[in-house]
């Protein structure tokens, strides 16, 4: 029996995620939008806990758009006419990148928003 290795199974992971960053078009936009934050907080000179609910947002987003990208393609896979379950499967799954991405924005205002605002009164003088 074929035995997988762990470099196999690597090769494998890297390559779904190299698919939905070369063909998914939502997950091209969430990580041009990472790239910003990710420079914003090296520029804001974030803590270390920041930084750990920084990347936590980000990989919450990424791995919802992953898991949003494999049931699209299994109900492709399944499914060759339109059928309401097919389209509830979808818009669950599309749903839950909602949410991540939302968590992501409720993250960016509570990390970055008391950085910007002494900046702000380091500006204005307020």
């Amino acid at each position: 029996m074929y035995k997988r290795t762990f470099k196999i199974s690597f090769r494998d992971a890297g390559g779904g995620l190299w698919y939905c960053l070369s063909t998914q078009h939502n997950m091209q936009a969430h990580v041009a939008m990472a790239a910003v934050v990710l420079v914003v907080s090296w520029l804001l000179k974030l803590t270390r806990p920041e930084w750990g609910l920084v990347l936590f947002a980000i990989s919450f987003v990424v791995v919802a758009e992953m898991i949003n990208t494999a049931i699209e393609k299994t109900v492709d896979l399944f499914v060759n006419t339109y059928h309401p379950l097919a389209r509830l499967a979808k818009h669950i799954a599309a749903g839950a990148v909602l949410v991540a991405a939302l968590n992501a924005v409720a993250v960016g205002v509570l990390v970055f928003l008391p950085h910007l605002q002494t900046i702000w009164r380091l500006v204005v003088g307020g």
